[in-house]
């Protein structure tokens, strides 16, 4: 053990009674409390956006191929053929959706209607597959089979129409035809084969889910889809890939990436990130001053021991390493004991839900915590360089102490 950690080791683990180890303890405390703080306060924006990630791309495409007309794809299989030959594509899911209007009885909500292929759909392999009533068996059956199409319901909205499995219910769609009277929407009955629960609330609360032919019928527009929906083997390489798709698909095409669609609600949780570590960091520089205020104390009460070892032939840089090590210890131990409490208290609160939300405002039922690896990592080394900026004064203020000085009068 070499005699500077030696002498640190002596000074941080002494019994000491008084003000001093009082101050000790309190520097510990504030290094622990600003690291728990920052644990818990990363936890929650990675938790958010984890969460909304998972859950949004649940019925979100990576990259979403469209007409700029918006007027349809006609040759979509042909198109779907080509796009599936670029580089990380793994599958491409052809869909229909328009604003509809859903009635069952005397209820009535608007709600977005999409059609969507069996075998192909993402949907059906990810939320919808676990259906808290009913079963997607109905969408995979062949059309000629169902006297009248099936239809998944969202469980918020079921709950909002007073809709159950078996339940038929009149969708009505605005783009009618034209008659003598005039303009005459188009309606149809679905059979409500199944509620769903994505855990986002939009989507439970403002989505139905049918087959691609019944959606094509009811909007009377043929063989059309109005989107290819690509899935990546790396989502974050859709804004990348969107150039070379809309090179594959033509000009009148146009790729939007998923982030583009929540571009605005991930910029609003990266900002809270950093406007988060930067105000919470505080907390771990105030602690830093603690450290800063118990060293000089701890300076002026050693200085006769700093002048007998000085006299002893003690080098001045040695004296000086004794005391950044000193500060060194109070910072890790503190950084130790915040980051295990931190992280067992996100475990705790994200298993246990111990903070409600309300879903219709926030999209979600409780806070998220995910503490990251990377951010434990990062908060330990800037608690650590906090407390070794605190120890610079005192310690070079310890290694000027003439002993001369000090002796002659003790």
């Amino acid at each position: 053990m070499r005699f500077e950690w030696f002498v640190a080791r002596r000074y941080l683990g002494a019994p000491r009674r008084g003000f001093l180890s009082v101050i000790t303890v309190i520097a510990v405390t504030a290094v622990s409390a600003g690291v728990i703080s920052l644990v818990l306060a990363l936890s929650v924006n990675a938790g958010f956006r984890q969460t909304f990630e998972q859950r949004l791309l649940g019925s979100t495409a990576h990259l979403s191929v469209t007409r700029k007309d918006a007027s349809g794809i006609r040759e979509y299989r042909a198109l779907a053929t080509r796009l599936a030959a670029l580089p990380g594509v793994t599958t491409i899911s052809p869909a229909l959706y328009e604003t509809v209007l859903l009635s069952s009885g005397s209820r009535a909500q608007g709600i977005v209607l999409k059609g969507l292929d069996p075998q192909q759909a993402h949907e059906l392999k990810s939320f919808l597959a676990q259906l808290s009533e009913g079963g997607a068996e109905a969408l995979r059956a062949p059309a000629g089979e169902r006297p009248i199409p099936p239809l998944l319901v969202g469980k918020e909205l079921a709950r909002r129409l007073g809709i159950f499995v078996g339940d038929a219910v009149l969708v009505t769609s605005p783009q009618g035809h034209l008659t003598p009277f005039g303009l005459v929407p188009k309606y149809r009955s679905f059979e409500v084969v199944g509620i769903f629960e994505s855990g986002y609330y939009d989507f439970d609360a403002g989505w139905v889910y049918t087959t691609l032919p019944a959606a094509q019928q009811l909007f009377g527009l043929g063989d059309v889809v109005s989107i290819l929906e690509l899935r990546l083997t790396d989502l974050y390489t859709a804004e990348q890939l969107a150039p070379a798709a809309v090179a594959a698909a033509g000009q009148e095409f146009v790729a939007t990436p998923w982030t583009e669609h929540h571009r605005s609600l991930f910029r609003a949780l990266q900002l809270e990130k950093l406007v988060t570590a930067i105000f919470i960091g505080l907390i771990v520089f105030v602690a830093g001053l603690n450290i800063l205020v118990l060293l000089v104390m701890l300076v002026l009460e050693k200085r006769r021991d700093i002048a007998v070892l000085l006299s002893f032939g003690t080098q001045a840089a040695q004296i000086q390493r004794v005391f950044i090590l000193h500060g060194l210890g109070i910072g890790a131990l503190g950084t130790a004991i915040g980051l295990l409490l931190g992280y067992a208290g996100a475990w705790l609160a994200h298993t246990r839900r111990w903070i409600p939300l309300d879903p219709e405002i926030y999209g979600i039922d409780f806070v998220p915590f995910h503490p990251q690896a990377l951010d434990a990592v990062a908060i330990a080394l800037a608690a650590l360089a906090i407390s070794l900026a605190a120890t610079i004064y005192p310690a070079r203020r310890a290694a000027r102490i003439l002993p001369v000085q000090i002796l002659r009068y003790e």
